[in-house]
């Protein structure tokens, strides 16, 4: 059967289930969302220009005088090409339009669920008759029910069918789709012990039959780069062998394309691998592995199938053996109409000579094929006997697998229990962990408080000791000015004491001169008056120095006038340097810088250190204090008011 014959079967029934009528008309609007919606389905250039012409208002009924057919096949039909589009997706489509009028919601509340009828819809369609309105006639309808039962595992018992059948005697002609579901969901077809063993079986077959599933199942794989071998699922179909990661057929790994040209062979066992077989195609061979003898010889047998079936030209296995059993009825139904016309009585003897040559033939023919049957039932026993034993190996191994599973749940819980007892220790140590961590917080901060305390102690202790130093450095600095400042005065009070020793001298002989010669002894006297004028604190010289007598006075006159000279430029360049040194000693009594620093301190008019150093105002102090004792004794320095300016 081609493919448009395959198309036509689902928009047949999309198409009545648009005439509510039951009338063959349908209006020309839903005929154009019918006809947009095989486009978009079929993946068809869209054409609207044709469509409103073809199904233009002409007032010739729904749907005008030219029919949909023709339409149909010329516009749709004809230029569907097969790999363009997915054909579950368009009989989904036309599963949809003729569910909603003529599918019963009671039908997916029992055994079949809504998507196995959309699968058992399919199946129906691929097995139905090529005669409209479409039904399924009891061999396929039997064929069908056997692969279901075979998938499911379950012994096919046709008793139930019969039974069913001779109580509906309009059903033995054929059934419609609609009539299958309903019966098949109600259990009235076949025997189904669970719900969801039916369900898989169903998948299974509509992915054998419908998609063109020829075999699939794991198998272990050479790689072609690593060449290393991983285990694959396989899915055979009849232009080519697909392996994917898994069974879910998400992550596809490659493809093998099988071409007329290509070889299938089985292969030695090397690399410690068993049951080998290889794919020779043009571009490279693909080694694989079965899991026994058994798997190798079935997955040769399939390829080989699939590429006589590309060497013949043919793209359906099972539409193949669909045709194949409508030839094998035909030809039955002819034998049995000729049976039928040779049982009327024959007046001559060739006639029954002939009759019973056919007989024999007749009789040999069934001997033949009662010896196939027999042959066949002893492959199925023997099948069966092989089965048994696969059966027990896989309950051993299943007890097997059950102990160990056994084991390891002990195990499980054994480790489940270890694993707690660990979790509350671990949670215990994490426990005394943060504990831990809290007391080392508070120690670190302790530490870093008495780190902080220390530090500010010892920065005190710091600006103490540099504080100690600087009044140290200045109490040196004081001491050493105060040294400089004794040595000077002491200096200053031996020259005060030479010069006033020399005073003491030149004044003896000026008394006497002046009792002859008043007038030289005149600069003399007025030395006083003038120093008076200026600075009022230099006193008289002591009148002890003035009665004492030189030796000069006995001297002869002769040399008087000549030595009264002498010492009047003595006494001038004498005075001259006294009030040099006034000026010296009056600058040198007034308070200096680094005694500034010691103001507050309390004067006091005596020295009471004993073998220490002195201020800068006790040392002053300590100055004026003999200077006063000085004015006291009748010594009063001033200079001129020269020098003072």
């Amino acid at each position: 059967m081609d493919l448009q014959s395959e198309l036509l079967k689902s928009i047949w029934y999309a198409f009545t289930s648009l005439d509510v009528e039951q009338s063959g008309k349908v209006s020309k609007s839903q005929l154009k969302v019918l006809s947009h919606n095989l486009y978009t389905a079929l993946n068809i250039p869209h054409d609207p220009v044709a469509l409103e012409e073809h199904f233009k208002d002409n007032n010739n009924g729904p749907v005008s005088n030219q029919g949909y057919m023709p339409y149909l096949n010329k516009y749709i039909l004809a230029k569907a090409t097969e790999g363009t589009f997915n054909k579950e997706t368009f009989d989904e489509l036309c599963w949809t339009l003729t569910s909603k009028k003529n599918f019963k919601p009671s039908t997916q509340q029992r055994l079949c669920s809504q998507r196995d009828c959309f699968k058992l819809f399919c199946l129906f369609n691929l097995l139905s008759e090529d005669r409209y309105p479409l039904v399924i006639i009891q061999p396929e309808l039997e064929y069908l029910l056997k692969k279901i039962s075979s998938t499911m595992s379950v012994e096919w018992d046709g008793t139930l069918l019969e039974e069913f059948l001779s109580q509906n005697v309009d059903l033995q002609d054929g059934m419609s789709v609609w009539e299958f579901l309903e019966h098949l969901s109600a259990g009235q077809l076949l025997h189904v012990e669970s719900k969801e063993s039916f369900s898989l079986a169903v998948d299974e077959v509509f992915m054998e039959m419908y998609h063109n599933t020829i075999k699939k199942g794991y198998l272990l794989k050479k790689g072609h780069v690593r060449r290393n071998w991983q285990e694959r699922w396989f899915v055979l179909k009849p232009s080519s062998l697909t392996y994917f990661v898994g069974e879910d057929l998400k992550e596809k790994k490659g493809e093998i394309l099988l071409e007329e040209n290509c070889v299938v062979e089985t292969l030695p066992d090397k690399e410690g691998r068993r049951c080998l077989f290889c794919v020779k195609t043009y571009i490279r061979t693909y080694e694989m592995s079965a899991s026994n003898l058994k798997q190798r010889v079935d997955w040769v047998q399939a390829i080989q199938t699939v590429l006589r079936l590309r060497a013949e030209g043919k793209s359906s296995l099972h539409q193949e053996l669909k045709l194949s059993r409508r030839k094998q009825r035909e030809t039955l139904q002819r034998s049995q109409s000729n049976q039928s016309n040779n049982s009327e009585p024959i007046a001559d003897e060739a006639s029954q000579h002939s009759a019973l040559e056919q007989q024999g033939e007749t009789e040999r023919l069934e001997q033949h094929i009662e010896s196939i049957i027999q042959k066949q039932r002893e492959v199925e026993a023997k099948h069966k006997e092989e089965e048994k034993q696969e059966r027990e190996k896989q309950q051993t191994v299943q007890r097997d697998l059950e102990r160990q599973l056994e084991e390891t749940k002990k195990a499980k819980e054994r480790m489940t229990t270890t694993l707690t007892e660990m979790e509350k220790e671990v949670q215990q140590q994490k426990k005394r962990i943060h504990e831990l961590e809290l007391t080392q917080l508070k120690l670190e901060e302790a530490l870093d408080a008495q780190i902080h305390a220390r530090l500010g102690e010892d920065q005190i202790r710091l600006e103490l000791e540099r504080q100690l130093a600087e009044e140290q450095n200045a109490r040196l600095a004081e001491e050493r000015i105060r040294q400089e400042l004794e040595r000077q005065l002491a200096e200053e009070q031996k020259k005060l004491a030479e010069l006033l020793l020399l005073q003491s001298q030149l004044e003896t002989p000026a008394f006497r001169i002046q009792d002859d010669t008043p007038t030289a002894t005149r600069p003399i006297n007025q030395q006083p008056e003038e120093s008076s004028q200026h600075n009022t604190e230099e006193a008289p010289i002591h009148e002890s120095t003035s009665t004492a007598v030189p030796p000069c006075v006995q001297q002869p006159e002769e040399s008087s006038q000549h030595n009264t000279e002498r010492e009047l430029m003595s006494q001038s360049t004498s005075t001259q340097m006294l009030k040099h040194w006034t000026i010296q000693l009056n600058r040198l009594m007034k308070p200096i810088a680094p005694g500034d620093k010691v103001e507050h301190l309390p004067v006091k008019t005596t020295c009471p250190r004993q073998g220490q150093a002195l201020t800068s105002t006790e040392f002053i102090t300590k100055v004026q204090t003999g200077v006063g004792q000085e004015k006291g004794n009748g010594y009063s320095p001033s200079p001129p008011e020269k020098e003072e300016e």
